[in-house]
């Protein structure tokens, strides 16, 4: 798919991307169990640092992860939000710029230890 491009050092096992339509991924490295959904960017900043994805990520449709920055394990990064800071475990993110608008508790896609 030509609109699809990823650049990661290390993708984990059951990367699942949703309609790669309008997808770019430039990131350190991927964790297992990530979702993906379509028009959504992660990259580089103006530092040329781009994001760690850890384990269990959902990246909804049109958001945007840039920077070195690191979404940990089983956060949620809602439409539309565009995350220029560090996520912490089992956060929910929304929002431009975004912001911890709740805990995921209930929608975890990985469940393990370290990463």
């Amino acid at each position: 798919m030509e609109s699809l491009q990823i650049y990661a050092d290390k993708i984990g096992w059951n990367f699942y991307i949703e309609h790669g339509v309008g997808t770019i991924i430039s990131a350190e490295c991927i964790g297992e169990n990530c979702w993906v959904n379509q028009s959504v960017t992660i990259g580089y900043n103006l530092d040329n640092k781009a994001p760690t994805i850890q384990n269990g990520v959902r990246i909804c449709t049109g958001a945007t992860v840039l920077g070195g920055i690191t979404v940990e394990n089983n956060s949620i990064i809602a439409a539309g939000a565009v995350v220029l800071r560090n996520v912490e475990e089992n956060s929910v993110m929304a929002g431009v710029p975004a912001k911890l608008v709740k805990y995921n508790l209930e929608h975890k896609l990985w469940i393990g230890h370290g990463y």
